[in-house]
């Protein structure tokens, strides 16, 4: 049994969330009208997620989360509107430690509400299985990357093709485990980035531009068809998918709408059967992260047999075990490495001499 707390002002919507969750099996619901009554019914029982709204009076959804993981950690589901104020507020949740986020449904609450069923019964089945985890401060991170590097492995004895790409693919958790990562990746790497990211087309935007301010390099999203390039992240628009195609012997980057064959989306699993039609796989390499499901094992996985590097993300330190043990139970993962080790490992394959004596140009 699955106890489930829904904190937010609007008794409609606590009405709708409640309705919809004690009709399935398996969960049983509380609800609290704002932030302060959460945390009172947490002190005096035990749940184990909270659907927590962003705008309330009296104490707002941020203020509330930060108590909880202070006090009362608990795994939180934060419920956002589509807003561009919405989204930022969001990624603000999920730095303080909320494990995931769905769509505020707006317009008439009855009809939008059966929208989101699905992946509002997901996420919070996920948010049960979750691991909490502790923030650190990313100068600190740059502190311990450098201890490690000086006691780095050799890098691999072939020779670095001219142009290659590093894909990476993440879920359920992702956002805070892209903080950790990417911004970690020196400016020097001789390799774009491409990400996909599970996050609707909103977000990602936001997300890139949040991105941006942390990292070294520099972080676009693929709004349109944009050339491949060293020295950037390039991070998949949200509620579509992202392949590649050649122009002139160049390599682009595009958005595309929705496949049908694909679950996810911006699908991982669609980015990187592009990217092996471009690319010899000796010239990929491929990062599996944190995320429910199994998108993207199978063409990491494949990836590999056909001679590209890949990583997964340890149980340990992932939100969610789902897509890196996904290929690790396929033979895809080459390393399976905590994500604090993914950046370090990058530039030792990448052969990035001196890349941690420096942070990123926004560390701190």
């Amino acid at each position: 049994m699955i106890r489930v707390l829904i904190v937010d002002d609007s008794a409609l919507m606590r009405r709708h969330l409640s309705g919809l969750l004690s009709g399935e099996r398996g969960f049983e619901t509380a609800t609290a009208r704002n932030g302060i009554e959460a945390l009172d019914m947490l002190e005096r029982e035990p749940f184990d997620v909270v659907t927590l709204d962003i705008n309330m009076p009296e104490m707002d959804g941020l203020t509330c989360l930060s108590r909880i993981m202070a006090h009362k950690p608990t795994p939180v589901v934060m419920v956002s509107s589509i807003t561009q104020e919405g989204a930022e507020a969001t990624f603000e949740a999920l730095a303080l430690g909320a494990v995931d986020y769905i769509r505020k449904p707006s317009g008439t609450i009855s009809l939008t509400i059966d929208q989101i069923e699905e992946s509002l019964i997901a996420k919070i089945k996920g948010a049960a299985r979750a691991k909490l985890r502790r923030t650190t401060n990313l100068r600190q991170r740059l502190v311990e990357q450098r201890q490690r590097a000086q006691k780095q492995a050799p890098a691999p004895s072939r020779a670095l093709a001219p142009f290659g790409m590093v894909l990476i693919g993440v879920s359920t958790g992702g956002p805070t485990t892209l903080e950790r990562i990417l911004p970690l990746l020196p400016a020097s790497l001789p390799w774009p980035v491409v990400v996909a990211q599970h996050m609707p087309g909103n977000f990602t935007g936001v997300f890139a531009r949040r991105l941006n301010g942390l990292c070294a390099l520099e972080v676009v999203e693929v709004e349109s068809q944009m050339p491949v390039e060293a020295g950037r992240i390039h991070i998949a628009r949200g509620d579509g998918d992202l392949v590649f195609t050649r122009r002139a012997g160049k390599l682009f980057a595009m958005p595309m709408p929705v496949g049908g064959n694909y679950f996810w989306h911006p699908s991982v699993e669609r980015m990187v059967e592009s990217a092996l039609t471009h690319v010899p796989a000796e010239q990929l390499i491929g990062v599996l992260l944190t995320g429910m499901g199994n998108d993207g094992a199978e063409a990491m996985a494949g990836l590999r047999q056909r001679g590209g590097h890949t990583i997964a993300q340890d149980e340990d330190t992932s939100v969610v075990f789902g897509m890196p043990a996904e290929l690790i139970a396929r033979k895809g993962a080459e390393l399976v490495l905590p994500d604090e080790d993914v950046a370090e490992q990058l530039s030792i394959w990448l052969r990035v001499h001196g890349a941690f004596k420096q942070g990123g140009r926004h560390a701190g």
